[in-house]
């Protein structure tokens, strides 16, 4: 075979579980599959995982500033922090969140801002088919019930393929989130599907909700029907 040859990716998407993962090991998984679906070599797909407890910290200028434990209450709550490369502040990873990671191509929409929408609204309908009324803020990307933060989002595009992704606090340990100043918006409050509803959902029914929701926006952007 040609070295040089390409071969094209035989299915148009799919759903992924890579279970727990260190922050790192996500992140350089996702490098990879964005290489391969750059290349044709993969379909695009969303990925969930589950990470060890970690503040990472995104690119928006001063995000650092937004770190409130030192290093030794970080190191005493078993916190990692790590510097990345998606947009957005500082956040918190852990166990009993849900993150997606989409690795999509927006080559045919060339619409970034549209796609943080689509992500967004994903959100909101999955939530809702849980029963909770959940809804954006006007100038803050994530998703929010009231003033109350249940969703993240931070995403990086390399060549029109997206990374990183979206964290759904299904029923993760509250008492981090005040380590950080998350998403660097002070006075904001943040909670989960767990403290909402009064019991956590199971998250194979959450991830289930998240992956039908995604395609079926995802499928509008691409043929401009969303």
């Amino acid at each position: 075979m040609n070295a040089n040859h390409t071969e094209p990716a035989r299915r148009e998407a799919e759903t992924l579980d890579w279970g727990r993962t260190p922050y790192r090991t996500a992140w350089e998984r996702q490098l990879e599959r964005l290489k391969l679906r750059r290349d044709n070599r993969v379909p695009d797909a969303l990925i969930f995982t589950e990470h060890d407890p970690v503040f990472t910290i995104g690119k928006r200028v001063g995000a650092a500033r937004h770190l409130i434990w030192s290093e030794t209450e970080r190191a005493g709550h078993g916190v990692e922090v790590i510097e990345t490369d998606r947009g957005g502040d500082v956040t918190y990873h852990g166990p009993g969140q849900i993150v997606g990671y989409p690795i999509v191509s927006l080559a045919n929409t060339g619409d970034l801002h549209h796609y943080l929408r689509l992500i967004e609204q994903v959100l909101i309908d999955s939530v809702g088919a849980l029963g909770l009324a959940a809804s954006r803020r006007e100038g803050m990307t994530g998703v929010w019930l009231g003033d109350r933060k249940v969703a993240a989002i931070g995403v990086a595009v390399k060549r029109w393929i997206t990374m990183h992704g979206f964290a759904l606090n299904r029923d993760p340990d509250l008492a981090h989130f005040s380590g950080i100043v998350p998403c660097g918006l002070t006075g904001a409050s943040v909670t989960s599907l767990s403290r909402e509803l009064g019991y956590a959902p199971d998250p194979e029914e959450v991830k289930r909700l998240l992956a039908e929701n995604f395609w079926k926006h995802f499928r509008r952007l691409k043929t401009g029907k969303s």
